[in-house]
């Protein structure tokens, strides 16, 4: 009895183990299956999606290559949120750090008359010796400020390129800031005038290589306008600017609004600048511009406070004297107004007297018409050769009575607008002075409109009818640089730039072929041309070669001396390599003995095939080979 006791109860006790054990393993495997279960979702939610989980017990491993020590790191983080942390067992891998990207290559370049500050860092292969020479040599006496850092990597693609259009651009701007980078280049300068602003914007976009972007922020000072001026016209219902200054943006904006009201189509320019009468220009203007569309025709001029207001033939009197008297009742203080009702003139047996210059695209002058005495007659013929040249003028004008008394300043005034034109016509009559013309200057009416009233007064009734044509505006006219390059083709010829024999002197025949490439380089501007020099094969060929550079440099030093900006040639002598004719005859040796100028070109970047269109390639090359022949012979 004892004993079946004994062995009920130790069985109890085993089976109870057995049980023990059994829910032990199973409550193992949960536990490792929840785990990795949540260990892995989190690391997911995380964006490790690299790292792999496996469990042994309630031991968590990780497992996976991290791209770098923080990643790695960050997995660590993320499992011992969900598990114990003494639970996780690192397996990780790191890859192998790749090299070093490369740094930035910059350079920030100020230039004023202290000097030149140049701070930033250069690839090792940028000659620094070369380049802060260049500094110097454009600084003059000035200081060079060298805060330049190296490093010791391949330059960028555009690298050079851009450096070297910065250097140039430097030559151009005393008083001005670049930054420099590899694909781009930014300027900021000040000019010395809106032409000059308007010349380097031209020339600088124009020099720049294709693939380098420009970002340009040129200023000018804001010119001293005297008189300040201003004049409106409508005519036949159409209306325009002779002449528009303001003293600031908004100012302007205002009154080209209300010359829009009035009946202004397309755009104008109004000039920007100093010596305005008074703070309310812009009141004063709007007011007298709203007032002379309510007038219709006529117009209206401003020279500093003074204002004349001209109303067309045959206006309503009624409705002249309404707009006179709201105008002067509402202009501010300072300004004063003149207001007139032209009558029409009366006609003589001869008809209205009337004095026409003009002046053609050649640069050759008429006088015609009537002139009050031969004083007169003289006096006109003498001041246009004066302005156009002695030989550009023909006077033909005849001596006529009952002439008006300022009959010879209007035809003076006539003769001094016309020189503001290339070409065009000016008109006097006792009533009114008629511009007409192409010009290359956008400043051109308001130039003459300031000049008439100055020299016939406010009240003068005036019409300028002036186009603006760009290709005749000197700064913006330029000759590209292929141009140059058959320009100097042109102007060569069948001539040459000789020398005295076996000399690098030249000879005094070459004098007039330099002033007229002379005069042609000017125009063309900073662009990068090759003076190659070129010799016959006799002699030695080192001595040929060097006798060829030394020739070229003596083009150069005679442009230079003519005042051709050469900072972008280049010299190179070829000495006999490039033979274009027979060396074997005298005339072959003195065709072969030259100077050429050649325009340099980047070098275009060649194409990387992708594999891609290789295989594309090759495709079609077996498909050709498998296709039955069409025909044969070459093509």
């Amino acid at each position: 009895m004892r004993l079946s006791s004994l062995f009920t109860i130790s069985g109890t006790f085993a089976a109870a183990a057995a049980v023990s054990l059994v829910s032990a393993y199973f409550s193992v495997g949960m536990i490792e299956t929840a785990s990795k279960s949540e260990v892995l979702s989190e690391l997911d939610r995380a964006g490790l999606t690299w790292a792999e989980v496996d469990t042994n017990g309630l031991q968590v491993y990780l497992i996976g290559t991290a791209p770098d020590e923080a990643k790695r790191f960050q997995a660590l983080s993320t499992a011992g949120r969900v598990v114990d942390a003494a639970r996780v067992i690192d397996q990780m891998l790191v890859e192998e750090p790749e090299d070093f990207a490369p740094p930035h290559f910059s350079a920030e370049i100020l230039r004023n008359d202290a000097g030149i500050s140049v701070i930033g860092l250069i690839p090792e292969a940028t000659d620094r010796e070369d380049l802060l020479s260049q500094f110097g040599d454009i600084a003059g006496d000035a200081e060079v400020s060298d805060l330049l850092d190296v490093a010791d990597y391949p330059s960028p693609e555009g690298w050079d390129e851009a450096l070297r259009f910065a250097v140039g651009a430097l030559r151009d701007l005393p008083r001005s800031q670049i930054s420099v980078d590899a694909d781009r280049v930014s300027i900021k300068a000040m000019t010395e005038s809106g032409e000059a602003k308007s010349r380097l914007e031209t020339t600088l976009s124009r020099r720049k290589p294709d693939d380098l972007q420009l970002a340009l922020d040129l200023t000018a000072p804001r010119p001293v306008i005297t008189p300040f001026s201003l004049r409106f016209v409508i005519e036949g219902g159409k209306a325009h600017f002779d002449a528009c200054s303001a003293d600031s943006a908004e100012a302007r904006d205002r009154i080209l609004r209300a010359a829009t009201r009035a009946g202004l189509e397309g755009k104008a320019n109004c000039t920007l600048g100093l010596g305005v009468p008074s703070r309310r220009w812009a009141d004063a203007a709007e007011l007298t511009i709203s007032k002379l569309a309510e007038l219709g025709d006529g117009s209206v001029t401003f020279t500093n406070a003074d204002i004349s207001l001209i109303a067309a033939e045959g206006t309503s009197e009624v409705l002249f004297d309404r707009i006179v008297g709201e105008l002067e009742t509402a202009l501010p203080e300072v300004f004063a107004l003149s207001a007139t009702l032209p009558k029409a003139p009366e006609q003589s047996e001869e008809g209205a007297p009337e004095f026409v210059a003009t002046l053609s695209p050649e640069g050759a002058v008429q006088l015609r018409g009537r002139l009050s005495s031969e004083i007169a007659r003289q006096t006109a013929d003498s001041f246009a050769r004066a302005r156009f040249g002695s030989d550009q003028v023909y006077t033909a004008a005849r001596i006529a009575e009952n002439l008006p008394n300022d009959w010879p300043v209007r035809t003076l005034a006539g003769i001094e607008a016309l020189s503001k034109l290339v070409n065009g016509a000016v008109t006097v009559t006792p009533d009114m002075l008629i511009v007409v013309g192409n010009t290359g200057n956008t400043e051109a009416s308001a130039e003459i409109s300031r000049l008439l009233t100055d020299k016939l007064g406010e009240d003068a009734t005036f019409d300028i009818d002036v186009e603006y044509v760009k290709k005749l505006d000197a700064s913006l006219g330029l000759p590209t640089p292929e141009e140059c390059e058959l320009e100097i083709v042109e102007i060569i010829g069948d001539r040459k730039i000789t020398f005295e024999p076996s000399s690098a002197t030249l000879d005094s025949s070459a004098k007039d072929i330099l002033d007229e490439l002379a005069d042609l380089l000017k125009k063309c501007g900073d662009i990068p041309i090759e003076v190659g020099g070129h010799t016959d094969s006799q002699g030695r060929e080192s001595m040929n070669q060097e006798l060829s550079q030394k020739r070229a440099q003596s083009v150069l030093d005679a442009l230079r001396g003519r005042l051709v900006p050469v900072a972008s040639y280049t010299v190179k002598g070829y000495g006999e390599a490039q033979p274009i004719a027979d060396n074997g005859t005298e005339d072959g040796r003195e065709a072969n003995r030259r100077i050429e100028f050649k325009l340099l070109k980047p070098e275009p970047i060649e194409e990387v095939q992708t594999t891609l269109e290789q295989v594309e390639e090759e495709q079609g090359a077996e498909a050709q080979a498998d296709a039955p022949a069409e025909g044969t012979g070459d093509e």
